[in-house]
């Protein structure tokens, strides 16, 4: 497998952080049929918020010192961390890259966990479920939320686990 060093994106790494951003949009268009700004942009609204807000923090995925996926965590500061955007370029998908990426990535910032998908997107249906069997075995859970202003949207999945100070892993049960 190859090496992977997941990281703290600095301020030196946001232009990096919003390239790999915009391929991100730009694979989950097909999902919304989102279309880009008029100058080639997706909304940057959560790159800005990731580099800048409190309770926010963007991680950095390298292999051999080239940049292969990000996350972005927010809430760090709440009751509920959330895994608000993940992405691994596709030249590096299918390597195990994703599952130690966010196994780091969680693994620094104990307890609770929340991370939303569309169930449109296949891929990340099969990546998401697979990472919580990794991480929690048996005890996360998943539910239909949803999308907040956007009823006409199908609701996104979110998939909750709770990561232990020791590194363990346990459900987090959700409210009935």
């Amino acid at each position: 497998m190859p090496d992977l060093s997941v990281r703290l994106a600095t301020a030196r790494d946001r232009l990096v952080v919003e390239r790999l951003w915009l391929m991100f949009r730009h694979d989950l268009s097909g999902f919304r049929g989102l279309l880009p700004n008029p100058d080639g942009t997706f909304r940057g609204d959560r790159v800005e918020a990731a580099f800048t807000q409190d309770g926010w923090a963007p991680y950095l995925f390298l292999r051999d010192d080239r940049p292969v996926g990000f996350a972005f965590v927010r809430a760090l500061d709440g009751p509920v961390r959330v895994l608000n955007s993940f992405f691994v370029v596709r030249g590096a998908r299918g390597e195990g890259v994703g599952l130690r990426a966010v196994r780091e990535v969680v693994a620094r910032h104990p307890g609770p966990w929340e991370v939303a998908f569309q169930y449109d997107n296949e891929a990340a249906v099969r990546f998401w479920r697979r990472a919580a069997r990794e991480l929690a075995g048996d005890a996360w859970s998943e539910e239909a939320r949803p999308v907040p202003d956007r009823p006409g949207l199908p609701p996104d999945a979110w998939i909750s686990f709770t990561v232990g100070q020791a590194g363990s892993l346990t459900c987090r049960q959700l409210p009935a």
